[in-house]
């Protein structure tokens, strides 16, 4: 079969209910499949009929099926990743544990630009490629940009974060060199109940507690992680996806109306704001990175084509996922 023909075959079958026979079925490779996106992947990709394996690190258990690798020392069996229709790299440490010593900083770099260039080197060597490989970065490329409106052809900014997301997608861009169709998932904040940085939003305006980080006017590009999930699957799906994509809603907020929107739908004041000063004391140079600096992300990409997202209002968004 020809590399187009197996294409069109890959995407047909994606299409497929899961009542279709097994060979129809898409398998999918998956790291990172623990996290707040990749358990959610994983779950919308399996209860469809769809093959999911994960890529398992030495210090996890791993379950029968799934494939054992190390990116600290390049060990992957070439062997157990032939015959994949779809890869997708979610692997990276938590950005928010912990403050940004030298050492966290070197375990951000690695558990991002290491693991990609290894996990592409491997995909180079397959005898049957993937007809795609979809790996994450985040908004937070673009640097503190203020009121600026950045898209997806924006230069990255020249901070910690932005120099990092750089460097992870030039590893993941590699992959086109070897004929894989590449698409670099730029999340904004992510809203999901039950984990990501709602349920830590949540809680300081519970109590009482809460309010506005700083000025309070800087943006928040933001999506709902039930978006977060069909953008991937049609990243999967449709051959025309390519290159970097802002997975963000179309309605991004400064962050003084965010919290008052949150504060509503919890019906709690947001009263006290927490001022700048505080936040680096106690979050050193996190606190300009995570909670004071600005993005204001347009999805240009999805909206050019026609998605369609379910969550685009955030207070619409917050009481479906809060419901």
């Amino acid at each position: 079969m020809t590399q187009d023909a197996y294409n069109r075959t890959f995407k047909l079958a994606l299409r497929t209910s899961a009542s279709a026979v097994v060979e129809s079925h898409v398998k999918v490779l998956l790291s990172g499949a623990t996290g707040l996106v990749g358990t959610a992947l994983t779950t919308s990709l399996q209860s469809d009929g769809h093959t999911v394996t994960r890529l398992v690190r030495p210090h996890e258990n791993a379950n029968p099926g799934e494939i054992r690798w190390d990116p600290s020392s390049a060990m992957v069996d070439l062997a157990t990743l032939e015959s994949f229709d779809a890869v997708v790299n979610l692997a990276g440490a938590s950005i928010g544990d912990g403050r940004w010593t030298d050492k966290r900083k070197q375990i951000l770099r690695s558990s991002r630009i290491d693991t990609t260039r290894v996990l592409v080197d491997a995909l180079s060597h397959l005898q049957r490629k993937p007809s795609v490989f979809i790996s994450a970065s985040a908004v937070g490329y673009y640097g503190n940009r203020g009121d600026t409106v950045l898209t997806e052809s924006t230069p990255n900014g020249q901070d910690f974060l932005g120099l990092l997301a750089r460097s992870w997608e030039a590893e993941a861009h590699r992959a086109e060199r070897t004929g894989i169709r590449t698409v670099i998932t730029r999340f904004g904040i992510i809203l999901a109940k039950n984990g990501g940085s709602l349920p830590q939003m949540i809680t300081p305006i519970k109590w009482g507690v809460g309010g506005r980080y700083g000025s309070g006017e800087q943006w928040i590009s933001w999506i709902a992680l039930e978006d977060v999930v069909r953008v991937i699957r049609l990243a999967i799906e449709d051959d025309t996806w390519k290159g970097p994509i802002n997975v963000s809603a179309p309605e991004p907020l400064r962050n003084d109306e965010f919290v008052r929107v949150l504060a509503g739908v919890l019906h709690r004041p947001a009263l006290l704001p927490a001022p700048a000063f505080v936040l680096r004391i106690v979050l050193g140079e996190m606190a300009d990175a995570l909670l004071l600096s600005s993005q204001r992300a347009q999805p240009e990409f999805l909206l050019k084509s026609g998605f369609n997202f379910r969550c685009e209002n955030l207070e619409g968004a917050l009481r479906e996922i809060l419901a």
